[in-house]
């Protein structure tokens, strides 16, 4: 779809109170062209979830959880990655898009509750999608598609047992 390795952190989760949300993160990040999750925490109902989608619907995307975080951020980086951290308290993302997207591997960062105040200092990108409070599956939505320049709006899932057909009213699928 890209040519980014583009894979999510998703950190703060709590299996209690976030399993709905964490799971939307790792659809949005799937539809939107991202290569898969990492979940800091422990969670198989979220990965059982998010398995099940890459089965029906194709494509190859991973989920992996009890990941910690710190390991992964200075995994990701000795790996020649950059680190993108979605926050309100950031960098405009169309004020840092163009210097993000010549990066081949990137590793977002988007949080549950409130991050530790350690992530802003090990992000190579801090960035705002807008400076308001919203949901960071719009965040994440919004960055993987000024990452993709729109392209990935369109890409095709190898493998999927499932495809919608486009129609003006309706519901169309095949498979």
């Amino acid at each position: 779809m890209t040519d980014h390795e583009t894979v999510i952190l998703r950190i703060g989760h709590r299996p209690e109170r976030d399993q709905r949300v964490t799971t939307h993160v790792g659809l949005t990040a799937r539809a939107l062209g991202a290569r898969g999750m990492f979940l800091a925490a422990s969670d198989k109902g979220v990965v059982q979830s998010i398995a099940d989608v890459v089965d029906r619907w194709g494509g190859e995307f991973f989920c992996q959880d009890n990941v910690k975080w710190r390991s992964c951020i200075k995994d990701w980086k000795a790996s020649g990655g950059v680190v993108v951290h979605l926050t309100m308290y950031g960098i405009n993302l169309p004020d840092a898009i163009e210097e993000i997207r010549p990066n081949k591997k990137i590793l977002v960062i988007v949080g549950a509750e409130k991050v530790p105040g350690e992530i802003y200092g090990l992000a190579d990108f801090n960035i705002a999608v807008t400076s308001q409070p919203h949901s960071e599956i719009s965040s994440l939505a919004l960055f993987l598609d000024h990452l993709a320049s729109g392209k990935s709006l369109s890409h095709e899932f190898p493998g999927a047992q499932i495809r919608i057909i486009p129609s003006k009213a309706g519901k169309q699928t095949e498979g």
